[in-house]
């Protein structure tokens, strides 16, 4: 598995850690960036990690920006993306297994490192269920983005 990963300067040191846990689980990742800590628009960085998953070079992504608010809005402006903030290890359960999340967004004011990789690894270890009810809901998902475009 190939993941995605890209941040804000609010997201960068918590990335940081994040890639670190993902490399040593044997994953690898392509870093989107931002590489510090200087000031930069969020977007750019939603937007590379999107199309990573679009053009198939990744099949998952990460996004980290100061609340997570703003890369979950711009994630999902893009077809085929289900981008999910997760505040948390049980919504990352639930966006992975209910959602079929292929994105997660991460807030980096209130996540720890330690708090980010238990978030993640929640996400990537929860499989998206399959029953039925969660594969009609996301169906609809789809066939809104659909009709939207």
């Amino acid at each position: 598995m190939k993941i995605a990963i890209g941040c804000d300067h609010r997201g960068y040191k918590l990335k940081e850690a994040i890639k670190d846990f993902l490399k040593k689980k044997g994953i690898d990742v392509i870093d989107e960036g931002t590489f510090s800590e200087d000031s930069v628009d969020y977007p750019d960085f939603a937007k590379k990690v999107c199309l990573s998953i679009k053009n198939e070079e990744a099949q998952r992504g990460i996004l980290i920006c100061g609340t997570g608010i703003g890369m979950s809005i711009t994630a999902n402006k893009f077809r085929g993306i289900r981008a999910a903030l997760a505040l948390d290890e049980f919504m990352a359960e639930m966006a992975s297994n209910h959602n079929n999340a292929n994105v997660i967004c991460l807030s980096a004011i209130y996540t720890t490192p330690e708090k980010g990789v238990a978030i993640v690894e929640k996400w990537l270890n929860t499989p998206f269920s399959n029953e039925e009810r969660h594969r009609r809901r996301v169906e609809k998902i789809k066939k809104i983005e659909e009709e939207e475009r």
